[in-house]
């Protein structure tokens, strides 16, 4: 098992790895309860049941689409990366598809299950790998830093300390607060173990963290530990029902604005994330990305799995970050996530106290830690920092890693050229270039 990991040559162990697996599954947990209410629309009122995905089997869904995905990952790409249905993708299939246009929830997965079987075929070919290792290093380091500053916004506004201001779009919130103080006394607590440089001081910090809110009631202790596992069979295969049904619902030009929207997002939320995981923990060489096509192999078949038991766009999880940070090195970490993703199926009960505020100081700490390689952009450079700058701060305010990576894909070319470097651009920076600019045209 040592040798089939690589565990001398990254340095790591049984303990570090099961730690940082851990420490993701705890991090990305939440898609287990945020994922089912937001597929089965549970905030707008009065649908009708059709409309409705049953929460109970999207739930076991999602458990053995991460599962799977962390699986697959972790065993063939070896990468600590874990997967679990997309947040944004969830709302997009939610709330935009199937409560805007109107398109029924089993259509929603066919367009779900054509996405990523159009991503397993770019894979195999090569084409996805190809564009990965033809971005610039510049950028990789500033999709890095992106998503570290996006994922730092969410964990604040997951503590309750940046909130929604009308006036200004965001603000202060209220740090008298219960559950922001609970999460602010995380984030001493883990900042405190992480300077002392102790082994796991995420985890930690988030368990401490727990533990603390359910002794002064703001986490309600679990009424139990095991629970028999909801049906599967409401979503199970609905993927498929369109396709030998009704597949004139399928082939529109509605829904291939769809499919294109998920296969847009997913590719470089992927793409970004793997780049930001693997410099993160030190495992790019050369500005490539080793055994990317096994990783995007394994984020393309768990799309696909997750779409025909019934959930959303299954991706690669930033939130694998917390894991490297504890010390994940290897795809030892995704196996261990997977197995907990798996037994969560029967342990839901426990999952009731990773809430909100115990997730906030990891995804916080995080967000440090991945600004690091803001130190490798070369910022005396105009050229190269006015598009580095714009995929960072892109990121966190429009709330998307995608729309960063884009506005600073697009602005690359543009002043490479007009410095006189059009030669160092790779062809495929200039096709992405009008991608993205079709992109914001016809579908942002």
């Amino acid at each position: 098992m040592k040798n089939f990991f690589q565990f001398e040559q990254l340095g790591t162990n049984y303990r570090r790895e099961f730690i940082g697996g851990l420490t993701t599954f705890l991090s990305m947990a939440y898609i287990l309860v945020v994922n089912p209410l937001t597929l089965t629309l549970q905030s707008v009122p009065d649908l009708p049941d059709s409309m409705r995905m049953d929460s109970g089997a999207v739930f076991v869904a999602t458990a053995l689409a991460a599962a799977i995905g962390s699986l697959i990952m972790g065993l063939l790409a070896k990468y600590p990366i874990a997967l679990a249905p997309g947040m944004g993708l969830n709302a997009f299939f939610a709330y935009t598809v199937v409560l805007t246009m109107g398109v029924s929830w089993q259509s929603a997965l066919t367009g779900v299950l054509i996405s990523g079987l159009i991503f397993i075929l770019l894979t195999l070919t090569g084409v996805r790998e190809k564009i990965i290792n033809s971005i610039p290093s510049e950028l990789k380091f500033a999709v890095g830093a992106g998503i570290g500053l996006f994922i730092t916004f969410i964990g604040f506004q997951n503590a309750g300390i940046i909130v929604n201001n009308d006036a200004v779009l965001v603000g202060l919130g209220d740090l008298t607060h219960g559950n922001t103080l609970l999460a602010i006394f995380g984030i001493v607590i883990t900042v405190i173990l992480m300077t002392r440089g102790v082994k796991g001081g995420i985890f930690i910090g988030m368990v401490a963290t727990a533990i603390v809110g359910m002794i002064v009631g703001l986490i309600d202790t679990p009424n139990g530990v095991v629970d028999a596992a909801p049906s599967l069979a409401p979503t199970f295969g609905a993927a498929l029902e369109p396709l030998f049904g009704d597949a004139g619902s399928i082939f529109t030009i509605q829904m291939l604005v769809v499919v294109l929207t998920f296969l847009f997002v997913d590719f470089f939320d992927t793409a970004g994330t793997l780049v930001a995981v693997a410099n993160q923990a030190g495992l790019m060489k050369n500005n490539k990305l080793p055994r990317a096509g096994k990783a995007l192999f394994a984020d393309s078949c768990a799309t696909v799995v997750g779409a025909i038991l019934g959930t959303s766009t299954t991706t690669s999880y930033i939130e694998s970050s917390a894991g490297v940070a504890a010390g994940a090195r290897t795809g030892f970490a995704s196996v261990v996530t997977g197995v907990l993703f798996l037994l969560s199926i029967f342990f839901f009960p426990l999952l009731e106290v990773i809430t909100a505020p115990v997730t906030a100081p990891a995804l916080i700490i995080v967000g440090v830690l991945m600004v690091s390689s803001l130190g490798e952009i070369d910022w005396k450079k105009f050229e190269v920092a006015v598009p580095a700058f714009l995929t960072i701060v892109a990121m966190p305010l429009t709330y998307s890693i995608a729309t960063g990576i884009a506005i600073g894909f697009i602005f690359y070319p543009i002043t490479m050229i007009m410095k006189g470097r059009a030669k160092e651009i790779h062809p495929i920076m200039y096709a992405l270039f009008g991608i993205f600019v079709l992109y914001f045209v016809f579908i942002a």
